[in-house]
């Protein structure tokens, strides 16, 4: 991973903050219900930001995607008006599957030690 600047990380640690808020307050559409907001990278010149997010069920990600691509424009114009930024970073919404990876090598090695605890 990249280097971020200190601004764009404040920035993205400031968008991540107010588009959970939008998501679990204001936007009505039952795809997006159940996500987590893992993470926002945003560009060095704030134009662009990817927002990386988790779901509870692992076979609601294609409907989460989609339903959070289509609500882009919604959540990018909420943002706006909540951060003070020249321009809203445009939003492009990305699966974090480091969690489920976790979950599975934490699996993997119970599985290799016999889930015995040192």
């Amino acid at each position: 991973m990249a280097r971020r600047s200190g601004r764009a990380q404040k920035v993205g640690d400031q968008v991540q903050r107010e588009l959970s808020s939008i998501l679990h307050r204001e936007l009505r559409d039952p795809r997006v219900g159940m996500i987590t907001l893992t993470g926002v990278e945003v560009s060095p010149d704030c134009a662009h930001a990817t927002v990386f997010f988790t779901c509870l069920d692992a076979a609601h990600v294609p409907e989460a995607t989609q339903g959070l691509r289509r609500a882009a424009g919604f959540l990018r114009t909420q943002l706006a008006k909540r951060i003070k930024l020249y321009t809203a970073p445009e939003l492009r919404f990305v699966y974090d599957e480091s969690i489920e990876r976790g979950a599975h090598l934490s699996q993997l090695i119970d599985s290799v030690t016999g889930g015995q605890k040192r």
